[in-house]
């Protein structure tokens, strides 16, 4: 192999591995976004875990993270507003983010 294919082998491994975090990252968020909403819900053992994959089954319904942030708003109804939600969810994020960073 030339050196040029070993860089573009390792740039290729490089997004992947990006991807792969990113992804982690996103659904890290939603299940700490769920747990958050939640305790503001009142929901305890069974209902805490089934509502955490409530929250992470509705980010497959459309690319990005606006359906869930309209599911947990839609949950919340007076408790919390969408932008509520939205800054929670950037909160979450870089939570999840430095978790995952504090396991490699």
């Amino acid at each position: 192999m030339s050196t040029f294919d070993d860089r573009e082998n390792a740039f290729e491994n490089k997004y992947a591995h990006d991807q792969e975090m990113q992804f982690k990252a996103e659904a890290r968020c939603n299940k700490l976004l769920a747990i958050w909403a939640a305790g503001l819900l009142g929901k305890t053992g069974e209902d805490l875990d089934a509502y955490i994959k409530e929250v992470i089954k509705a980010d497959f319904e459309e690319a990005g993270h606006e359906d869930v942030v309209r599911k947990v708003a839609g949950d919340l109804g007076s408790k919390s507003s969408a932008d509520e939600v939205r800054a929670q969810r950037v909160v979450f994020l870089a939570e999840a983010k430095a978790q995952l960073m504090g396991e490699i």
